[in-house]
């Protein structure tokens, strides 16, 4: 099993480009079963999870191949309507295949799927948003079992906003007979680019980005070619990764308004940084204070860079209380944290993060994608060698994240054991 190596202690400095955002790229990548042909997805980034996308995807009966960062798919009529455990088990994302196939074929078996072990993250308001929608659902052996005649129009009211949620139904509504409403819809960017990709299919779409979305059903959708947005994610990860370090980092081809919550959060702390449209800067900070945060949904805090900021505030000065509101089991990252030395009460969604002067490097182990992310960050700051073990959640969510930081300088060396 892979683990990295981090020797800590140097700042990161020069200019590294952001990839596309995995969380974007998966939902279209689905959506390319709402039309037969090719479809056609530039700023893809080369990741587990696209991978086990492909596989799905092919398994279903598509094409598709992956050249750089350009991913071709090629959308014929399905020989299998089945998602198979074996493969959804690998990536909670599977799920989005259940409304492009429901409103494209009228039939889906789809396995109840896996992912990162941070929460139950329930797929009950996918289900009954299509069970709104017409469509007839089963549960039966670990699996989804829907069909229906055609997928009418509805009001749909989730009662928490859900970006899985809100993408599936966006996309079975665009096949669906008559206006569907989503109330209370996710707000992420992701959510904005699937909407302009559904349009360039020929979707009627209004409000992405906002909490009401209003979908018209068309009859049939036509395969477009699209530029996926870039992963505010990885951009917030590496911005941490250069205050961690006390460094001076450039990230270009990145969308700062995406993050204004991280922004501000920095800022508070005593980091200085320059926005323009497509880029932005942080400079070297001495020593920074710990402020307090809450994640949320769009536009507040990210849940995906809690762990990340949580391994900033550990070198912070002062106190710091961190809220995570999103998901029930994020803080397994904590106990790892403290074997490198941090300060961390942990409850059972608060953690109060007391900052130390200096972390020690020592043998840890990731538990999920953002919890990799930050115990790579802790050993980039950490006296020492640290190793990080199953460092294989880093590739599920990450492109080359190592490359990327030996790139600002950073000493990492990947073993296979």
């Amino acid at each position: 099993m892979d683990k990295m190596k981090v020797v800590g202690g140097r700042p990161l400095m020069g200019t590294v480009q952001i990839s596309g955002a995995k969380n974007a790229a998966l939902p279209l990548l689905f959506s390319s079963l709402l039309a037969e042909g090719e479809h056609v997805f530039h700023n893809v980034p080369r990741l587990m999870d696209i991978r086990s996308t492909a596989q799905l995807l092919e398994h279903l009966g598509c094409e598709t191949e992956h050249i750089g960062s350009t991913f071709r798919i090629l959308v014929r009529p399905p020989k299998s309507f089945e998602a198979p455990y074996d493969l959804v088990r690998k990536m909670r994302a599977s799920i989005l295949c259940l409304g492009p196939l429901l409103a494209k074929y009228g039939q889906a078996k789809v396995s109840l799927p896996g992912g990162c072990a941070i929460g139950t993250r329930p797929i009950d308001l996918h289900l009954e948003g299509l069970k709104l929608l017409g469509a007839q659902l089963e549960l039966e052996n670990g699996y989804v079992l829907g069909t229906t005649k055609r997928l009418k129009g509805n009001m749909i009211l989730f009662e928490s906003p859900t970006v899985g949620g809100t993408e599936n139904l966006m996309m079975a509504a665009c096949l669906a007979e008559g206006e569907t409403t989503i109330e209370n819809a996710a707000k992420e960017p992701e959510i904005v680019d699937l909407a302009n990709y559904l349009i360039r299919m020929g979707a009627q779409i209004s409000g992405a980005g906002s909490s009401i979305i209003k979908i018209k059903g068309v009859s049939k959708l036509k395969p477009a070619t699209h530029t996926v947005i870039a992963d505010r994610i990885e951009t917030g990860t590496l911005l941490i990764a250069a205050a961690l370090t006390k460094g001076d980092v450039t990230l270009t081809q990145c969308v700062p308004t995406d993050l204004d919550a991280l922004i501000a959060k920095l800022k508070e702390s005593g980091f200085e940084l320059e926005c323009s449209t497509s880029q932005m800067r942080i400079k070297p900070c001495a020593r920074w204070s710990g402020v307090d945060l809450t994640t949320a949904p769009h536009p507040a805090f990210p849940t995906d860079l809690q762990a990340q900021f949580m391994a900033l505030m550990t070198l912070a000065n002062g106190t710091s209380v961190i809220t995570e509101t999103v998901f029930e089991n994020r803080f397994m990252h904590v106990q790892e944290l403290v074997r490198l030395g941090a300060d961390i009460t942990p409850k059972t969604r608060v953690a109060v993060v007391r900052g130390v002067k200096a972390l020690h490097a020592a043998p840890v182990m990731a538990t999920d994608l953002r919890a990799s992310a930050c115990l790579v960050l802790a050993g980039l700051a950490a006296q020492g060698e640290t190793v990080v073990g199953r460092i294989y959640h880093l590739d599920r969510g990450y492109e080359g994240m190592d490359l990327k930081l030996k790139s600002l300088g950073a000493q990492i060396v990947r073993s296979e054991n």
